[in-house]
C-alpha cells in the first residue's frame, strides 16, 4: 500500500490502480491511438502492476534467512512487451535531429 501512496504523491500511480489514479489515461483524445492502446493494456491486465519479484527476510523464530522468488505473471509479462513494442515503434518513426 505505501508504494502505491508514494508513487501516487509523486504524479506516477500504478498502472491499473484504480484506488490511486493509475486506471486513468493520462493524455491523448478520446479516439487518439494511443488512448485505445492504454484501454487494450488495461484490459489485459485489469489489476494494479505491482509485484515483488523477490523477498527475503530473517525467520523471527528460526532466525534463518528466508528468501523467496516469483516470475511475473503472464498478464504482466503481456502488458509490458506491449509497451516495449509500443516504444520502439514510436522511436523508430521520430526524426532524428543529431544526425
Amino acid at each position: 500500500h505505501q508504494i502505491r501512496v508514494h508513487m501516487k504523491s509523486m504524479g506516477h500511480p500504478l498502472f491499473a490502480d484504480e484506488r490511486y489514479g493509475g486506471n486513468e489515461i493520462r493524455k491523448g483524445t478520446i479516439h487518439s491511438k494511443y488512448r485505445q492502446f492504454v484501454d487494450n493494456c488495461f484490459k489485459v491486465m485489469s489489476r494494479q502492476a505491482l509485484h515483488a519479484k523477490s523477498l527475503g527476510f530473517e525467520h523471527p523464530i528460526t532466525k534463518k534467512w528466508m528468501e523467496f522468488e516469483a516470475p511475473l505473471p503472464e498478464d504482466f509479462q503481456a502488458v509490458l512487451e506491449r509497451w516495449r513494442v509500443y516504444v520502439n515503434d514510436r522511436k523508430n518513426k521520430m526524426p532524428n535531429f543529431y544526425d
